[in-house]
Order: C-alpha cells, then sequence, then structure tokens
C-alpha cells in the first residue's frame, strides 16, 4: 500500500495510460491536490483520491487513464 508520505510536491502524477494527468500540490488527507497547471485545468486546483494511487517512484502512479480521472477528479473550490 502506497503511504501518502512518499508523494511530494511537484511530482508528475502519471495515468495508467501513461499521460501525465498534473503535477502534486500536496497531499490533503486522503486526496491528493493537484496543481493549478494551465488554462486546460480552468485554472483551478482538482483533487484526487489516495485509493487511485497504484505505485510511486520518481512520479505517481495511478489506476487511471488520464480522460478518466479528469472525468472523476473533484473540483476544489
Amino acid at each position: 500500500m502506497v503511504q501518502s508520505s512518499q508523494i511530494r510536491e511537484h511530482m508528475k502524477v502519471v495515468g495508467s495510460d501513461g499521460r501525465q494527468i498534473g503535477r502534486v500540490d500536496h497531499v490533503a488527507g486522503d486526496e491528493i491536490e493537484l496543481a493549478k497547471f494551465g488554462l486546460w485545468s480552468g485554472l483551478k486546483h482538482h483533487m484526487i483520491p489516495l485509493s487511485w494511487v497504484d505505485s510511486v517512484d520518481e512520479d505517481v502512479h495511478i489506476n487511471r487513464t488520464k480522460a478518466t480521472a479528469r472525468s472523476q477528479w473533484r473540483e476544489k473550490h
């Protein structure tokens, strides 16, 4: 099981399809807050659950494709 302490600021978050979803801003409870990345994100933070994380090396690898992650992430208000 992946420990949230393994996840560091600025790490790339990569989908199961090998495509980058974003970068870690920080871990907040049981979610990863993604950094505001660009116009495609609406210049908003998005949250993904730690339960999506499969593994952590130099990147955070999740068990969703980029498209699926984007359709299921939570927008931070």
